[in-house]
């Protein structure tokens, strides 16, 4: 495994691919994958048990990973990429005609790391719940693991899928939610405030863990906590603080870059503050 240093530049390299994949065909979500780009890279150099060499749908014997915030994808297809799932040059084919990367992941195009088509919001934590009933039916000690936005917490779905993960034990399931106040319309906390989520998850019968998203040795440390605290009759849900367009200073903590490309001015303008590490595609 890389070391902090060695995954900070990963990080910074990840963050250049998105602002180039976003702007190339001037679509995309920049915001919200670059505020995540801390979480994807330690999840895929530490904590998931999968071989990017050998992808099989069915997940037998591996840990899960599911993407309910789909638009997200631009950070999540980098990460694939650069730890070997598909060809880093495959990147320059994002939201392209014929693209196994398409805006949000679909299966049909068999693109390694995906096993869902992630689109519509609120249907992620149902998937995930299932997938980790199937692996305790298979006696399958792996683990699954599943990301959400906060704004997707408007979603009825999520909460009857909480109630159902707590009722029914499903303790071999570890889901993060990306607390950046941001959705598409503006700030969480004026569009539809979420209140107290830590409240909320405990009141739904979660084990709730708390960590700063943009800090990778935080990231790592909590999701191997996370990871001792499951088999014991609860479902995990951390809270993730993130900022949305972090490492890019006209982008931070800025809602309208959450569905917004950067034009060709604006990309220099974030190139220009992240170093390339270990190299374009």
């Amino acid at each position: 495994m890389p070391n902090v240093d060695e995954l900070k530049k990963i990080c910074t390299q990840v963050r250049r691919d998105i602002v180039r994949m976003t702007n190339a065909v001037q679509s995309g979500h920049p915001g919200g994958s670059l505020g995540c780009t801390e979480f994807f890279v330690a999840m895929y150099y530490d904590i998931l048990h999968c071989n990017p060499l050998h992808f099989e749908m069915d997940g037998i014997k591996e840990d899960l990973f599911f993407l309910s915030n789909g638009h997200i994808s631009p950070v999540w297809y980098s990460v694939l990429a650069r730890k070997g799932f598909f060809p880093v040059k495959e990147l320059a084919s994002f939201r392209k005609l014929d693209s196994r990367l398409q805006g949000h992941p679909a299966t049909a195009e068999g693109l390694p790391g995906v096993r869902l088509g992630y689109g519509s919001l609120g249907q992620g934590l149902s998937v995930a719940i299932g997938a980790a009933l199937a692996k305790k039916l298979n006696n399958d000690s792996f683990l699954v693991y599943s990301l959400h936005g906060d704004g997707e917490l408007q979603e009825g779905q999520i909460w009857e899928a909480a109630m159902f993960a707590a009722a029914k034990k499903v303790d071999n399931l570890i889901s993060t939610i990306d607390v950046n106040n941001a959705q598409i319309d503006g700030k969480t906390t004026d569009v539809l405030n979420l209140g107290d989520l830590k409240a909320k998850w405990l009141a739904f019968g979660w084990d709730v863990l708390e960590m700063k998203g943009n800090d990778i040795e935080e990231v790592i440390t909590t999701m191997k906590n996370a990871r001792e605290r499951t088999g014991k009759g609860k479902p995990i849900m951390i809270l993730m603080k993130t900022i949305m367009g972090k490492g890019v200073d006209y982008m931070e903590d800025n809602y309208k870059w959450h569905g917004v490309a950067p034009n060709n001015e604006q990309l220099q303008k974030a190139l220009a503050q992240l170093e390339m590490t270990i190299g374009d595609y």
